[in-house]
C-alpha cells in the first residue's frame, strides 16, 4: 500500500475548553505540504497528534509507511550522544568489539562495516563533523536540530514530519535544511513560517479557527491565491457598500410615500368624504403594511451592514499592514555609527569579536550576518554599552532604540499604551491611541498588558512605541526579530520597518525578510575559532 497520512473528523480542543480544530479531514500522499497559520491556531497540537504523541478528542489520524518526525526543540537525554539518537550505538559498540578483537563470531556476522562512513555522510550533509560519541547536551540548539535532521534521513523513512526545522539555524543549517527538502521525493508535513523553505513545497495548507484550507503549490502559488482572495474581499466590501446605501434610499422614499399618502387620508378624512368604518379598515392597512415594510427594511440594512463587516474583517486579515510613521529628520550623509579595531566579548581574554571596522551613513540598512557562534548578538550588546569593549572604539553619535527578541524595552507589567506614553512623553493620548491603532492596537486592545502579549503581538508593540512617536530614533537596532513569529505577524513587522526612513541594523538569518526591508549591506561575521 503507497504511503500515507490520512486525517478523518479529526477534533481538539485544550484543557481550558478552547477548540482548535473540529471535523478536520486531510489527506497526505507523496508530496510535500507547508502548513502555516498564526501562532496558537493549533499547528503544534496536529503536529503531535499525526506524530501519535496525542490522542485525538474525536476522529482518527491513519498511517501507512514509515514516519520519521523531528519536534521543534530535539529531546536532551543526560548522557545521550549523537549514535544515540540515530539508534546505531549498539552497532557502533559491535564494531568497536571488532576493531580491538573482541567481537563474537556471532556479532561479526551481523557487523555493519558500511555504517561509520554512511553516519558520517549524514551528519556532513547539513554540515556537520563531529564523532558519533558526541553527547547532545554539549551541542547548541542549532547543532541539534541539524543533527535530529540528518538522524531523520538516515533511517530512510516514508513520511517527514517537521515542526520549524529551520527555527535557531544559521544561514548554513537553514541552507542545508531547503536543500534536502527541495529534493525530497517522498512524503513530508512541515509546519514553517520560513518563507523560502514554503518555496520548496508542492502544497500549502493554511490551518485557522474555520479549519484548513488546502492550495496547490508552493509559497508564491499560496500568496497569489491569496491575492486573489483580497480582491474578492475588496468587492464584497463594495458591493456590501453599495447594498447599504439602496437600502438606505429605498427607505428613505418608502418613508416619504408613506407620509404622502397619509396626508392623504388625513384630508380625505377631514372632508367625512368617507364612510368611518370604510376609514378605520383603510388606517389599519396602512398602518401594518408601514410596520411590516419597516421591519423589512430595518432586516435588509442589519444584512448589508454585517456583509460590510465581514468583508471588512477579512479584509484586514488579508491585506499586510502599511502604515505611515514621522519621519526621522537623518540627513543622507550623516555618520550614524562608526566602529574602529572593536575588540570584545565576555571574557576580556577570550574576545569573540576582534579588530571590527565599518560604518554606517545616513538611511543605510545593514544586515549582520554570519554562522551561530560568529559573535552576531555579541556585537550589539558591545555596540548599545551592554558590554564593555576590549579596544578599539565606538562612535554612536545619533539617538537609537534596541528591539531585542524579549523587546526588553517595554515594561510586562504595563498596558501597551503606558508604555507608548511613557517612552513617548511628548505625545497627548490622541496622538498615542492614533499611532497604536496603526499598527492595529485599537480601543480596548491598546490598554493589553504586556505580559500577555504573544510573541508577534510583543514585537509589533515595541515597534508601535519606536516609529509611532514624534520623530522615530535615527538608528533602529533589531536582534533576530522573526524569530518564533508567524508570517502574519513578520509581514505586519516588515510594514512597519518599511515605512521607517531611518538606519537600521540588523541581525538575522530569514533571507526573504531582509528582502522585504530592502536591505542595502552585509556585514558578513567569520566564525569563531
Amino acid at each position: 500500500m503507497p504511503a500515507s497520512i490520512t486525517l478523518s473528523r479529526l477534533s481538539w480542543s485544550t484543557p481550558e475548553g478552547r477548540r482548535l480544530f473540529s471535523d478536520l479531514d486531510l489527506s497526505f500522499g507523496p508530496e510535500r505540504t507547508g502548513f502555516v497559520g498564526r501562532n496558537g491556531v493549533g499547528k503544534t497540537t496536529l503536529f503531535k497528534l499525526i506524530a501519535g504523541e496525542l490522542p485525538p478528542a474525536s476522529g482518527s489520524v491513519v498511517t501507512n509507511g514509515k514516519l520519521a518526525v523531528l519536534a521543534q526543540a530535539v529531546p536532551q537525554v543526560a548522557a545521550e550522544t549523537v549514535a544515540d539518537l540515530f539508534g546505531v550505538a549498539p552497532a557502533l559498540a559491535v564494531l568497536d568489539r571488532a576493531e580491538r578483537g573482541i567481537a563474537t563470531s556471532a556479532e561479526l556476522a551481523e557487523a555493519d562495516w558500511t555504517l561509520e562512513a554512511r553516519l558520517a555522510t549524514a551528519l556532513a550533509r547539513f554540515g556537520l563533523d563531529m564523532p558519533p560519541a558526541t553527547a547532545l547536551a554539549s551541542l547548541s540548539g542549532g547543532q541539534r536540530t541539524r543533527v535530529g535532521l540528518a538522524a531523520l534521513l538516515f533511517a530512510e523513512p516514508d513520511f517527514l514530519v517537521l515542526d520549524e526545522p529551520t527555527n535557531n539555524l544559521d544561514r548554513d543549517g537553514r541552507d542545508a535544511v531547503i536543500a534536502m527538502l527541495a529534493t525530497w521525493r517522498a512524503g513530508a508535513i512541515v509546519i514553517s513560517h520560513d518563507r523560502e523553505l514554503l518555496e520548496t513545497m508542492d502544497a500549502i495548507v493554511e490551518l485557522n479557527s474555520l479549519g484548513a484550507t488546502r492550495y496547490g503549490g508552493n509559497w508564491s502559488h499560496y500568496r497569489e491565491r491569496k491575492a486573489l482572495d483580497l480582491a474578492a474581499a475588496r468587492h464584497d466590501l463594495s458591493t456590501a457598500e453599495q447594498r447599504l446605501a439602496e437600502v438606505a434610499r429605498d427607505r428613505q422614499l418608502a418613508s416619504e410615500r408613506k407620509a404622502r399618502k397619509d396626508g392623504a387620508g388625513q384630508r380625505k378624512r377631514a372632508k367625512g368624504d368617507m364612510p368611518r368604518i370604510l376609514m378605520g379598515a383603510r388606517q389599519n392597512r396602512s398602518e401594518n403594511s408601514g410596520g411590516n415594510a419597516a421591519l423589512l427594511a430595518e432586516r435588509k440594512q442589519a444584512q448589508a451592514a454585517a456583509a460590510i463587516e465581514t468583508a471588512r474583517n477579512r479584509i484586514e486579515i488579508l491585506q499586510p499592514l502599511s502604515v505611515t510613521v514621522p519621519p526621522s529628520g537623518l540627513a543622507a550623509g550623516r555618520t550614524v555609527l562608526r566602529v574602529d579595531g572593536l575588540c570584545g566579548g565576555y571574557a576580556p581574554h577570550r574576545p569573540i569579536i576582534r579588530d571590527l571596522s565599518f560604518s554606517i551613513t545616513g538611511p543605510e540598512r545593514v544586515a549582520v550576518t554570519g554562522p551561530n557562534g560568529s559573535g552576531k548578538s555579541t556585537l550589539l550588546r558591545l555596540l548599545t554599552g551592554e558590554l564593555p569593549s576590549s579596544t578599539g572604539e565606538i562612535r554612536l553619535d545619533v539617538d537609537w532604540a534596541l528591539l531585542d527578541q524579549s523587546v526588553g524595552m517595554l515594561d510586562p507589567s504595563d498596558s501597551i499604551r503606558d508604555n507608548f506614553r511613557r517612552l513617548n512623553p511628548g505625545a497627548d493620548e490622541n496622538a498615542c491611541r492614533a499611532a497604536l491603532a496603526r499598527f492595529r492596537f485599537r480601543a480596548d486592545a491598546a490598554l493589553q498588558e504586556v505580559a500577555t502579549l504573544s510573541g508577534g503581538e510583543l514585537m509589533r508593540a515595541g515597534l508601535a512605541c519606536v516609529l509611532g512617536g514624534g520623530r522615530p530614533p535615527a538608528l533602529l537596532i533589531l536582534d533576530e526579530p522573526t524569530n518564533h513569529l508567524d508570517i502574519e505577524s513578520i509581514e505586519i513587522i516588515e510594514g512597519g520597518l518599511r515605512a521607517y526612513d531611518g538606519a537600521l541594523l540588523v541581525v538575522s538569518h530569514d533571507r526573504c525578510f531582509l528582502e522585504e526591508i530592502a536591505i542595502s549591506r552585509w556585514l558578513e561575521l567569520a566564525a569563531a575559532d
